[in-house]
């Protein structure tokens, strides 16, 4: 009934069946060698259609099947796709091998990803298209950052881990015997920073990784990087060690109970703890760390480490001196952390307030929070925040409409100004450049040769001088350019529950008043002005 034509098609002579329909041909298709064939409907409908009909009716289509090869766009992926052979033939493996190679694949290819597509050939319809992956690339692995390993406990630590009592309640003022190394002890180990894992493409090529962040291992007072192995800190005295930034330090520790009219003021070399209280008038300073396990009354902390008051640090306005500053004053290089602030001057590089901060002025390098956990929801009412880069808190400023300044950023200042010099010194070497080539064309004009020659040599040095310092004006420009921008990036005011009327923000040198009260907010600086974005939950 049916015969397959040298072109693929599948002919049927209507002469000799005369087929009362194309339903009837269908059906006679499905039920023949040719039934995986493509039908082709069109042309059986145009034969009971056409007054002429022709004698010989193409009734369908046979189709081999058809296997491609796509690489994506971020060519880390080989995709083939397969179209299900009609009637003809099937892709075979070696077929689809020389169309992964025709697409550029080189690398990333496995068999079992093709089998996997081939197989389904004997699975799926005729003339369904089917894809998947043939070939993977491997992304990149960064490498680790190097990392401290601790091995000894610090002062800090320990005072985070009161000493539990037979009853089973806890001594918030017993913290049991003080941390203390012998010289000679391992403090840290640095793990060095790891290159990361080369990757590859499908195309071939390779893709390099970051390497980790490095640093160098930092010894502090008391101790050294140990001679046998340059990845070890070790103490070089006995004491009580501290943590800084990439290190360690070994301080002395001084305890005392109250420090008092009847102790004196406390100036001590490393590092000092005052098991009760400081009272009104008295003075603590270290090079160390300070920690207070009771509060701090109109005193004074300086600390060349970080600062931990347990309870509140409260103080009022001075009378002494007309209500002018605060009779209450904490500045330290490293942290400070206390529980409730009243009228106290507190100065840091991060300022860690657990609960609230009444009328308090505070001055931070980085971080002001009052709050604990990870959305804090404490309250900074009244005082004024002279700087820092980022202030987050639950509730800020009061209901009332009270005026309370907030500075961000004010650092930003001082790098304009820097720049606007650096601007200044880099006219002025530009000038001195063009002073010399003056002097070189007259220099040029000189009969005398040898003359001529040391004053070209005179010349060129001096104007290889200040193209030197050119270069390096443009470097510093370009780096306190850089440092602005990751300043103002940065910079960010964050209110968890409520920014009340009242507050004064000031940004680098754009301001934004309150006059009403804000839900859970947000405060940046935004092509050049202050935004308040809202929080959704």
């Amino acid at each position: 009934m049916f015969k397959l034509a040298h072109n693929g098609n599948i002919l049927l002579n209507v002469a000799e069946l005369n087929p009362p329909s194309a339903a009837f041909i269908v059906e006679a298709l499905e039920r023949s060698p040719y039934a995986d064939c493509a039908v082709d409907h069109e042309s059986i409908k145009a034969h009971f259609t056409n007054e002429y009909p022709e004698q010989q009716l193409v009734v369908a289509k046979q189709h081999d099947a058809c296997f491609s090869v796509q690489v994506s766009d971020d060519q880390m992926q080989a995709i083939g796709n397969l179209t299900i052979a009609q009637g003809g033939k099937s892709v075979t493996i070696e077929d689809a091998k020389k169309e992964i190679v025709k697409a550029g694949v080189s690398r990333g290819y496995k068999q079992a990803y093709l089998e996997q597509i081939l197989t389904k050939q004997l699975e799926l319809e005729p003339g369904v298209e089917v894809s998947g992956i043939v070939a993977q690339g491997r992304p990149s692995v960064d490498g680790q950052p190097a990392k401290i390993i601790q091995h000894v406990q610090t002062v800090k630590e320990r005072l985070k881990q009161p000493k539990l009592r037979e009853d089973g309640t806890v001594d918030m003022r017993d913290f049991g015997a003080l941390s203390s190394v012998a010289p000679g002890t391992v403090l840290i180990t640095q793990r060095p920073a790891t290159p990361g894992k080369e990757g590859f493409n499908v195309v071939g090529d390779s893709i390099i990784p970051l390497p980790g962040e490095s640093f160098q291992l930092m010894a502090g007072e008391g101790t050294q990087i140990s001679p046998a192995n340059p990845l070890e800190l070790v103490a070089t005295i006995a004491g009580c060690p501290s943590s800084i930034q990439n290190g360690m330090r070994v301080d002395d520790v001084f305890t005392i109970g109250e420090v008092n009219v009847r102790s004196g003021h406390v100036d001590f070399n490393g590092s000092v703890i005052v098991t009760q209280g400081v009272a009104p008038g008295m003075k603590v300073t270290a090079k160390g760390d300070i920690t207070v396990m009771g509060s701090v009354e109109s005193g004074e902390l300086k600390s060349g480490g970080s600062i931990e008051v347990k309870q509140a640090v409260i103080g009022h306005l001075d009378h002494k001196n007309n209500d002018e500053g605060l009779t209450c004053r904490l500045i330290a290089e490293g942290d400070i952390h206390l529980s409730h602030g009243q009228y106290t001057y507190i100065e840091a590089d991060n300022v860690f307030i657990d609960r609230q901060s009444n009328h308090c002025d505070i001055k931070a390098n980085k971080l002001i929070q009052v709050g604990i956990d990870e959305h804090p929801k404490g309250k900074l009412l009244g005082g004024e925040i002279l700087d820092a880069k980022m202030v987050i808190a639950g509730e800020i400023g009061s209901e009332s409409g009270a005026k309370m300044s907030i500075y961000l950023a004010r650092s930003g200042m001082k790098i304009t100004k820097e720049s606007d010099d650096c601007l200044k010194a880099l006219s002025q070497t530009d000038d001195q450049l063009s002073t010399l080539q003056q002097a070189i064309e007259k220099a040029d004009m000189l009969k005398d040769v040898e003359k001529k020659k040391q004053l070209m040599a005179k010349i060129g040095a001096t104007q290889q001088h200040y193209c030197h310092q050119a270069e390096e004006l443009e470097q510093q420009l370009s780096q306190l350019e850089l440092n602005l921008h990751d300043l103002l990036e940065q910079t960010k005011l964050t209110a968890n529950q409520a920014l009340n009327p009242g507050v004064e923000i000031h940004i680098f040198d754009r301001v934004y008043k309150t006059n009403r009260s804000y839900p859970p907010c947000t405060a940046s600086l935004q092509d050049g002005k202050i935004e308040i974005d809202f929080k959704t939950s």
